[in-house]
C-alpha cells in the first residue's frame, strides 16, 4: 500500500520535484517561475528553488525568465519503457499490425485522469493525429482509455467521474456521465472500445486491452484511421481481429 504524504518516509522535496517536470507539457512547454509556482500550487520560492536545482542537474535549460525540459528528461520515461518487458516485445508485433493495415497502431497506460501513449507506430502515408510517447488525452473520450477504464470497480469509476470534468473537443464527443458510463459497460462485455471522431474530427479509432496474468490488464492497444480510410464496420470487421491477434502474441510474449 503506498505510504501517506504524512508518513515519515515520504520525501517531499522529490515529490514537488516531480510534480514540477510534470507541469511541462502540451502548450506549457515554457515555464517562468510564476507559471511553474502556479501550475504545481508550490509557493514561488520553492518553485525557483527546485527549478534551479533541476537546472543544475541537467533536466531544465534556462532562458532569461522562461525554463524549458532538456532532453535529459527523457531518461524518466526512457526508464519506465525500459523497465516493462512488454516494450521490446510489443514494437516487432506493432509493426507488422502497421503493415497489414498501413494505419496507426498504439500503446497507452491509464494515469490517473489520461490515458498516457507509450508507444506508437505511425502508418506509411501521412496521420494527422498528433500523438507520440508521453501524450496524454482525456481517458474517456479514447478508446485506449475506456477499455482501461472498463476494467476499474465502481468505486473507481466513480472517483474518476468526480474528478474528471466533462468538456467537448468535438461535436461527437461524450460528455454526459450517464452516456460515458453506458459506453464503458458496453466496451467490457463487447472486449473493445471505439472512440468515433470523439478526439478529432475525421479520427476513429478501436482499442482493446492487453490481458494479464496478474490481474485487470494495465496495458491497451489501438489502431486508428481517418474516417476517409476505415469505417465503423472497418474497425470491427478488418482492425479488431489484427488487434486480438496482436494483443495475444504480446501477452502471451510477456506472461
Amino acid at each position: 500500500m503506498p505510504i501517506a504524504a504524512t508518513d515519515p518516509d515520504f520525501v517531499t522535496a522529490l515529490a514537488r520535484g516531480l510534480e514540477l517536470i510534470s507541469a511541462f507539457g502540451p502548450r506549457s512547454e515554457t515555464l517562468t517561475i510564476t507559471q511553474a509556482a502556479t501550475r504545481t500550487g508550490l509557493s514561488r520560492g520553492t518553485a525557483r528553488r527546485l527549478l534551479l536545482t533541476l537546472e543544475a542537474l541537467g533536466f531544465v535549460r534556462q532562458d532569461g525568465k522562461s525554463f524549458t525540459l532538456t532532453p535529459k528528461a527523457l531518461v524518466l520515461g526512457y526508464a519506465y519503457l525500459s523497465s516493462i518487458p512488454l516494450w521490446e516485445v510489443a514494437r516487432p508485433v506493432m509493426q507488422r499490425v502497421v503493415e497489414e493495415l498501413d494505419q496507426s497502431c498504439a500503446l497507452g497506460v491509464l494515469d490517473a485522469r489520461d490515458v498516457v501513449y507509450i508507444a506508437r507506430t505511425p502508418p506509411s502515408h501521412l496521420s494527422f493525429l498528433p500523438t507520440k510517447p508521453g501524450t496524454r488525452m482525456p481517458a474517456h473520450v479514447n478508446a485506449m482509455g475506456q477499455i482501461l477504464l472498463a476494467q476499474l470497480s465502481e468505486d473507481e469509476i466513480d472517483d474518476y467521474f468526480h474528478n474528471t470534468r466533462l468538456e467537448k473537443l468535438t461535436r461527437f464527443t461524450l460528455d454526459d456521465e450517464a452516456q460515458i458510463r453506458q459506453a464503458l459497460k458496453k466496451a467490457l462485455h463487447d472486449g473493445y472500445a471505439i472512440s468515433d471522431r470523439q478526439i478529432q474530427t475525421g479520427i476513429r479509432s478501436i482499442a482493446i486491452a492487453i490481458p494479464s496474468r496478474h490481474g485487470a490488464p494495465q496495458v491497451a492497444m489501438n489502431i486508428s484511421a481517418s474516417e476517409s480510410h476505415a469505417s465503423k464496420q472497418d474497425l470491427i470487421q478488418r482492425f479488431l481481429p489484427a488487434l486480438k491477434r496482436a494483443a495475444a502474441e504480446i501477452a502471451h510474449a510477456i506472461a
